[in-house]
């Protein structure tokens, strides 16, 4: 079945994680994603962990695409790839801010030869502003964008998120972004630039956090897995491991006090709305532990469910990718490499009726389809192999 994105052609100049993720997000809808590579690849592919010789961290965000390998430092290669985009409708990259412009397949370069091309940059602190120069990676971004001193718990040092999520995050971003911009051209014939960096994405996730800021409850601080305006909504203690429980309005709360036997908790003055719950979560978790505790997490979420009060335990990886909603969702897929070697990988999240995004193929090999992508573009036979010669191809 093709995928919405079908027929849609983007050439995806990315490295590591970010661009990458984002062009994948588009070849899982069914777009034509062609990774071009340098000569000396994505410098994830020589990241440890691997599978037929290739990175298991290549493979997770590369998959259903095609790839070629162009040095643009060439002249035979820059005019490789202008050529790849008169026919492309989007370009992904995520070098830093110039770059692409000194090896002659910036936007204004590109655009030269393809005025409807859609043209997406993630860098690390966006193309313009005092920082833009630099480079940015994923901690870095956390920290500057504020989410690492809202990480971990009070009184600790700053720790980072687990997933990269400035990086995933402005990918996302950036993906969403070409949607919208594919679809005003369709409307309007008109390409354009599109530009995102790691540290605003990390600014946009921090929603609950500017509220705080902003109506002036002052600057927010590490809570562990707390709610900034909501309690009790966090990781509880049981016998034998966590669970998580939303208890977090009047109604629940009021269930969830009967149901844990402390009624006593409603009347209490300091428990009496979300505020004090929230500025008083220490105490607050202190009493339901002492009650959580003496039940294993089976337990509870039997009790809770029945309830009707969300909740769910804290799983470990494994766990994660052993729960039977996770495989019922089909959020664990196999691709098959060259060599019959079967590895499992994270499934599309979204589900849609008619045209769903699907795992068609695993990641390319560096280069593997250098021929077919040049062809496609019009290039013979003999003009390929003198773009080979040239070294262009790596």
């Amino acid at each position: 079945m093709d995928g919405p994105l079908s027929g849609v052609r983007v050439l995806d100049v990315t490295q590591v994680m970010a661009g990458p993720f984002c062009a994948m997000l588009l070849a899982d809808l069914g777009a034509d994603v062609i990774k071009v590579e340098p000569p000396h690849g994505d410098q994830v592919r020589e990241q440890p962990d691997k599978i037929e010789g290739e990175s298991y961290s290549f493979l997770a965000v590369n998959r259903n695409k095609r790839g070629i390998v162009l040095d643009m430092k060439k002249p035979e290669g820059r005019d490789a790839f202008l050529r790849l985009a008169a026919g492309a409708d989007v370009v992904v990259e995520n070098n830093r801010p110039g770059v692409m412009g000194s090896l002659g397949v910036g936007y204004e370069q590109v655009r030269g030869v393809n005025p409807r091309i859609i043209y997406a940059s993630i860098s690390g602190f966006g193309q313009t502003g005092p920082y833009a120069p630099r480079g940015g990676y994923d901690l870095i971004a956390q920290g500057m964008s504020g989410l690492m001193s809202i990480t971990g718990e009070e009184g600790q040092a700053p720790v980072k998120c687990g997933p990269p999520v400035t990086d995933l995050g402005a990918g996302l971003f950036c993906c969403t972004a070409i949607l919208a911009a594919y679809i005003h051209r369709e409307r309007t014939g008109e390409g354009q630039r599109i530009d995102t960096s790691l540290l605003e994405a990390g600014i946009a996730l921090s929603v609950w956090e500017s509220v705080e800021y902003f109506s002036g409850r002052g600057v927010p601080r590490p809570m562990g897995s707390a709610h900034r305006m909501n309690a009790p909504y966090q990781a509880i203690r049981c016998s034998d491991g966590y669970i998580t429980i939303g208890a977090n309005n009047q109604r629940l709360w009021t269930t969830f006090a009967n149901l844990i036997g402390r009624p006593e908790l409603l009347t209490m003055e300091v428990f009496q709305d979300q505020r004090g719950r929230v500025e008083n979560r220490h105490l607050l978790e202190q009493l339901i532990e002492e009650v959580t505790t003496g039940g294993t997490r089976a337990e509870w979420l039997q009790r809770l469910t029945v309830a009707g009060i969300p909740c769910g335990p804290v799983y470990d990886y494994d766990e994660v990718f052993h729960d039977p909603h996770v495989l019922a969702r089909e959020m664990v897929q196999e691709v098959v490499y060259p060599g019959g070697t079967r590895g499992r990988v994270i499934g599309p999240p979204v589900k849609m009726s008619l045209t769903p995004p699907t795992v068609r193929k695993r990641a390319p090999k560096k280069g593997e389809h250098a021929e077919e992508v040049l062809a496609e573009a019009g290039y013979s036979a003999e003009e390929i192999e003198r773009i080979r010669a040239s070294g262009a191809l790596g």
